[in-house]
Formats: C-alpha cells, sequence, structure tokens
C-alpha cells in the first residue's frame, strides 16, 4: 500500500468537484497543467482566470520533501514558526552529505561518522514533527519520492531544484527555497506566479540508441537554460505515451536545467505499470478511476496553438542522441556533429570517466540499457579505456540490479559502484589528481555540468548524455566516438561495432529490498528534545532578521559586480561547503567566492572600498557588515540560475548585504530573496548594467514608496564626482513587500503563531 493513502484518496475523490467549479468560472478546455494548479488553490483564494506569467496565486501542496543539505536550514526555520507538528505530509532524505571516493560502504560509514551531528539532528527533529525520515543510504530524495510518493494529478514542493523529476509521474512538482517549505509545512497558503505554458509534441517512437534523456538534451538546446522561465512544460502525444514512466521522470528532472517550473506528462499505462510494480497499485485503481481528470481536455492536444504559449514539436523515431556541453547543460550537440564541434572548439578528445546513475538516470531500465554494453566488453572482447563509475538512485534499484547480476557484469569492466546518494553529480566526488587542476573531459549522466561542479576542477570539460551513450564513450575512451556509425578494435586486433543496448522498461521478478531506509516519525513528538550545541561548528540556531530601515540602502558600497553566468554554485559553493548547509555563519565563508569579478576577471577577489585593498568576497563583507555598511550585488542574465539552496539568499542577507540589482533572475533564486526580506531589483534598461563602476556609490532614493507595480529609482555616484540616475524594476506583490518590511517572511509566520 503507497503512503498517505487517505490523503491520496481526498485529493482524487475532491477533483472531480473542484474542476466542476472550475469550469463554471473558466468557460474553456483546461490543460493537464491548469487542472493540477485549479484543483490545489488554496480555500482562501477565489477562482479566476489568472493571468499566466503575471497572477501571484495562492496555493496547498499536498506534500513537502527537502533533502538533507537543504533540511538543516528549512527546518531550522521552521523550529521557530510555532508550529507543533507538520501540517502536510513531508519527509527528509540523508543524500546529499555522502562523498564518492572509495565505494558504496566505506564512503557511507565514513559519511555516518562525519556528519552524525547532522544526521541525528534531521532524524530527532522528523521525529519531533511527524516527519518522514530517509537514512543515509536509502537513496536520492527525488528517486525515492518517484518510488514511494509522487502520483498523478498531486502537488508537492520540495527544498530541491530537481523535484520536478515526480512530473513522470503526473505530478506539478516544484523545487522551492526553504522558507517556502516552512510555509507549506506550517499550513499556511503557498504562493506562486501562474505559470505559463509550453506544450512539447512528442510524435513517434524511441529506437536504437536514442532515449528519454535525448528528448530532455534537445529540448535544452532549443530552450536554453532560462527558456522555460515562469513555464510549466506539458509534454503529450504518442511519443509521451510510448516512454516509461521513469522516463518521463529523467525528462522531467532535466527540466530544471531549461529553468521551468516544473514539467508533467498525463496519466497512461505506463505510470500505471510502475506504480504497480513500486507497490502502489491502490494508486492506480484510483487513478484509473479518474483517467479523465488526470489528463489534459483532448481539444487541448487538438488545437495546442491555441492553449499553450509555445508549442514544440519532436519526432521520436529521427531522434538521434545528443551530448550536451561542456559548462553549460543547454549546449546540445547531436552525436553525428560531436567530432566536429569537439575539433572546431578545442575540447580534450580523450574521455577520463564515465559516470551513471544519480537522481537523473538510475532507473531499472537505465541500469539495464547501460548494462547490455557492458556486457558486450566481455563478449566482443574489449577493454574499457575509461574509468567508470554507477551511483544507485535507490537502495530498492541497488539491491534489485545486484540480485538480477547486473553489478558483476559492470565489475568486469572495471566499474566502481558509489553510495545510493548525489556524490558526483553534486561535487561530493573526492576525485584523485582533481586538484591538479588538468585539462580532461568526464561524461556523466547527471543533469548539471556548470564548471567545476563535479570534481571542483575547473578544467574539467563535463559533458551531459543518456547512460547508453556515457558507457559506449566510456568504452571507446574517446568523445568523438559515435557508436550508431563508428568500430573499435578489440583485444585480438579484430574490428568490431557495439550492438544498440537493449534493457527492461521494470524487472521482469519485480523490485526487492531487504531494508529500504525509512524511519516513521513517532505518533507523538511531543517529548522528544532537539539539542544543538552553541559551539558546534554544523549546525547553528536561527535569529531572526532585522527590519528595514530605509538608512541601510543610502549610498550602499558595491561588493562585486558579477560577470556573466552567475549560478547558486557560484553564489553558494556546495561539494566540500555543504558540510556547513546548518550552520549559516560558517557557510558564509563561500558567499559569491565562484563569481567572476567584472573588473578584474578573477574570483573571490574583490576591492575592499574601506582601505582599497583586494580580498576574498566574505572577508570584504564582513568588513562593510562591521563598519555598518550596507552594500549591493550587481549581476548580469539569469542570475541564480541551478540549485534551489536558499543559502545563496540568505549569505547574503546574513552578511549585510541589502540589494541584488541584476538584468535577470532565476525563478527560485529570485523568490528566496524576496523571502529573506532581501531587495532584488532588475535593470530597467539593460545596457544600465555597464554604468555601475568598481568605486560606486548606490542608493534607492524612493524606497519609502515601494508599491507594487512601481519601478525604484536608483543614484549611482561615481568617484569623479558625477552622479547618474537609473529605473529598476521589481515583481513584489504587496504581501512580498510587507515580507521585505519586517525582515523576511519568517517573521511574519513567527508573528501569526505567536497569537
Amino acid at each position: 500500500m503507497a503512503f498517505d493513502i487517505e490523503m491520496i484518496k481526498k485529493v482524487y475523490g475532491d477533483l472531480p468537484e473542484k474542476l466542476s467549479k472550475v469550469r463554471s468560472v473558466i468557460n474553456r478546455p483546461l490543460t493537464l497543467s491548469e487542472k493540477i494548479l485549479f484543483s490545489h488553490l488554496h480555500e482562501s483564494q477565489k477562482i479566476e482566470d489568472f493571468q499566466r506569467g503575471g497572477s501571484y496565486v495562492d496555493f496547498a501542496p499536498d506534500r513537502v520533501a527537502m533533502q538533507d543539505a537543504t533540511a538543516q536550514m528549512a527546518l531550522l526555520q521552521f523550529m521557530t514558526s510555532g508550529r507543533s507538528k507538520v501540517a502536510v505530509p513531508s519527509t527528509v532524505h540523508c543524500d546529499h552529505l555522502i562523498q564518492a571516493k572509495v565505494e558504496a560502504k566505506t564512503d557511507l560509514n565514513f559519511a555516518n561518522q562525519e556528519s552524525k551531528e547532522v544526521f541525528d539532528f534531521l532524524s530527532s527533529v522528523s521525529n519531533k514533527y511527524g516527519i518522514g525520515f530517509w537514512k543515509p543510504g536509502a537513496g536520492i530524495i527525488h528517486q525515492i519520492v518517484l518510488e514511494n510518493y509522487a502520483f498523478p494529478g498531486g502537488m508537492m514542493i520540495g527544498t530541491d531544484s530537481h523535484t520536478v523529476n515526480a512530473g513522470g509521474l503526473g505530478m506539478v512538482a516544484i523545487g522551492v527555497g526553504g522558507a517556502d517549505a516552512v510555509d507549506v509545512m506550517a499550513g499556511l497558503p503557498w504562493e506562486l506566479k501562474w505559470p505559463k505554458l509550453i506544450g512539447i509534441k512528442l510524435t513517434g517512437k524511441l529506437n536504437g540508441w536514442a532515449s528519454a534523456k535525448d528528448i530532455i538534451l534537445k529540448v535544452a538546446g532549443i530552450l536554453t537554460v532560462k527558456g522555460g522561465t515562469g513555464a510549466i512544460v506539458e509534454y503529450f502525444g504518442e511519443g509521451a505515451e510510448n516512454l516509461s514512466c521513469t522516463g518521463k521522470g529523467t525528462i522531467a528532472n532535466m527540466g530544471a536545467e531549461i529553468g521551468a517550473t516544473t514539467s508533467t506528462f498525463g496519466y497512461d499505462d505506463s505510470m500505471k505499470r510502475y506504480l504497480d510494480a513500486t507497490g502502489r497499485k491502490d494508486v492506480a485503481e484510483l487513478a484509473d478511476q479518474i483517467k479523465a481528470h488526470l489528463n489534459a481536455d483532448p481539444e487541448c492536444y487538438e488545437q495546442p496553438e491555441k492553449y499553450f504559449d509555445e508549442v514544440i514539436e519532436i519526432d521520436l523515431n529521427t531522434l538521434e542522441p545528443y551530448i550536451n556541453g561542456p559548462f553549460s547543460p543547454d549546449l546540445a550537440t547531436p552525436i553525428s556533429q560531436m567530432k566536429e564541434a569537439a575539433e572546431k572548439n578545442g575540447w580534450p578528445k580523450k574521455v577520463e570517466v564515465g559516470l551513471i546513475g544519480s537522481c537523473t538516470n538510475s532507473s531499472y531500465e537505465d541500469i539495464s540499457r547501460a548494462v547490455s554494453l557492458a556486457k558486450q566488453v566481455r563478449d566482443k572482447n574489449l577493454k574499457a579505456k575509461a574509468e567508470y563509475t554507477i551511483t544507485p538512485g535507490s537502495e530498492q534499484i541497488r539491491y534489485t540490479i545486484e540480485r538480477d547480476g547486473f553489478l558483476d557484469i559492470f565489475e568486469n569492466i572495471g566499474a566502481k559502484v558509489f553510495a545510493n546518494a548525489c556524490g558526483p553529480c553534486i561535487g561530493m566526488w573526492n576525485r584523485m589528481g582533481a586538484d591538479k587542476k588538468e585539462k580532461n573531459t568526464i561524461i556523466h549522466s547527471f543533469n548539471r555540468n556548470f564548471a567545476a561542479r563535479q570534481d571542483g576542477n575547473p578544467n574539467t570539460y563535463a559533458f551531459v548524455g543518456s547512460p547508453e551513450i556515457v558507457t559506449a564513450l566510456a568504452i571507446a575512451g574517446d568523445l568523438t566516438f559515435n557508436p550508431l556509425t563508428d568500430t573499435l578494435i578489440n583485444e585480438n586486433g579484430e574490428t568490431v561495432k557495439l550492438d544498440p543496448p537493449v534493457g527492461e522498461e521494470l524487472p521482469s521478478r519485480g523490485f526487492a529490498v531487504e531494508d529500504a531506509g525509512f524511519q516513521a516519525p513517532f505518533e507523538d513528538g511531543s517529548g522528544v528534545n532537539v539539542v544543538v550545541d552553541p559551539s558546534s561548528s554544523r549546525l547553528q540556531l536561527l535569529e531572526p532578521f532585522a527590519k528595514f530601515n530605509n538608512n541601510d540602502f543610502k549610498d550602499m558600497y558595491l561588493l562585486i559586480k558579477a560577470k556573466g553566468k552567475c549560478t547558486t554554485d557560484h553564489i553558494s559553493m556546495a561539494g566540500p561547503w555543504l558540510k556547513f548547509r546548518g550552520h549559516l555563519d560558517n557557510i558564509s565563508n563561500n558567499m559569491l567566492i565562484g563569481a567572476t569579478n567584472y573588473f578584474n576577471d578573477k574570483t573571490n577577489t574583490v576591492k575592499n572600498q574601506l582601505n582599497g585593498a583586494y580580498d576574498e568576497v566574505p572577508k570584504v563583507q564582513r568588513a562593510y557588515k562591521a563598519a555598518g555598511i550596507g552594500s549591493i550585488v550587481v549581476g548580469d542574465e539569469n542570475y541564480g540560475e541551478g540549485s534551489s539552496r536558499e543559502h545563496a539568499a540568505m549569505e547574503p542577507r546574513h552578511l549585510g548585504v541589502k540589494v541584488v540589482l541584476v538584468n535577470s533572475f532565476a525563478r527560485i533564486h529570485e523568490t528566496n530573496l524576496k523571502k529573506q526580506g532581501m531587495l532584488g531589483l532588475t535593470f530597467a534598461n539593460k545596457e544600465d548594467y555597464n554604468k555601475i563602476l568598481e568605486d560606486d556609490r548606490i542608493t534607492i532614493l524612493d524606497l519609502d514608496q515601494f508599491t507594487e507595480g512601481k519601478s525604484l529609482q536608483v543614484e549611482i555616484k561615481h568617484s569623479n564626482g558625477t552622479t547618474e540616475i537609473i529605473m529598476a524594476n521589481h515583481t513584489y506583490n504587496s504581501a512580498q513587500i510587507e515580507w521585505f518590511k519586517e525582515g523576511g517572511a519568517l517573521n511574519i509566520i513567527r508573528s501569526q503563531f505567536a497569537k
């Protein structure tokens, strides 16, 4: 039986009546995305035909999921909210704090010792507040959610940008910051700007070397890393129905790489098969009864141009594999053009390591197709030329593929199996030799490949492909190898060709596991005492941020003008810094250390305007804070792209940055800034970015008139005595302006529950 089955029964039982009420107001066909959104309006939210990309709307999600790195800050905030128990089903998953170095058992044992304090904290908080707890080694949050919690037509939020993975099972699943999670766990409305809709029609059927991963790699090339911002991507058509449920999950997962709010698919037989196989036949039976409500109205797919803001069509019959990268997940190259692209750009051709697994591609189908290639190494007398690693997505997957002999086959080609955790995907990879900063190429089946993300080496050229393509290129050891057309020389000097991969959608003998790693919370957690050692370097209780003071926004110093791509990895790095995610002051020592300074093209080197010397970004900002001087950060396009980590907003807030002024924001980061009481602005004229000089003093002139829809005046005083005034836009509504004035949304929550 499924977790939280009574909640799912209620969602499905209420759905027909809710949609009937919506249709009485919205007299037109509805897409699947709209059906899920409308059916999850908060009870206080009036039904209307909301403006896409314009209306702020209150929702009531069904559940919350948190991974251990972000759960620390989310739960530290929730502990101050005044609630005695979470209002909706919620879970914590310990997957980020396990470093990949030796092999699964060794690495897991080390993590359990090194991060015992954090794991014990998360376990006790979970017991106290009624939260399900998945222990270290249980698996990656998104795979666990897909296997246990996701259900068609549901809505969930999660403190990780790849929460969207659950869209593979027909959910609207959205990545958020911890403050948003606190809202929902506290039983308050959760606010989201009503999304635009992108429809992607899939025709035909995948064949040969092409996989679901190649669909999203192609889409990323079309839409780029910001093309899905503020939109839900809805896939439909016979091609969508021909995909496995886990293949849909892969596509939804990497929707985060195009900035999409989420991606989703209509309920179909593949979802039914997956629910049945993962012990949730009861959910499938309930979904079957209301299948029409778990799909778009037929008119939406018959004339998609009328109901979607943008429509893309992809023929799966002719789709070829893609390899995306380096340094950006949207740099898409068809495999037939990879040799030419590598030679033209000077990319290192030798593949040093191939890595498969992670939350994006660790399904049974993924592993079975990859193992069909690994088996050919022995059968065709080949030898894998590159290192090869596997990161299972869950203990259920790991146990099942071990039972079915897959791990033995991988071992024959020298594969290393890491723990069921995020590992190399998020930079938790202790890669031997990475500290030498040598130029090299790796290829993986993960989702992101920003510079230095996987191994900390900015000279590692990381490429993204399907598990099948990763395996083939690891065997060949060559980035330019095209398994569709090229041959290899085996150990006998013979010319051989790899056969196309084959695999099973689901294990014919069913899934199996001895200990999935779940800890149910106490029925009554009132007696649980959560202790945080004041001298701890890993955990720190939170103090409320100060309320708005207009004087703080006068004559602000420029901390940094970031040049080019500035993701949350640049603002608050992961990797070794993950250990400080529960200690705001300690982790603030990584603030913006990866951002490139516009004025010297260096990272972590900015001018301290108090003494004229150049120093590390956090040190300079701490000096400004000690002197009582406000500061401003300036950035370019899609600032805050990537992870949902709210630390990228909390660290500047904690250290005294007052304003972030950029050309455009990524959705989650902009929301995180607002939640923490920061002022996030965009240049009304993007050319004004060039007017900001290193020694400027900057003032927000009319902040006392901060109102919804009204631009603000920004005064720039240059060191030569001249002054310029530019305009800055914002997207704050009246409620968000109150967050800002009160010093953050959490301050308002505290006051509500204190009454």
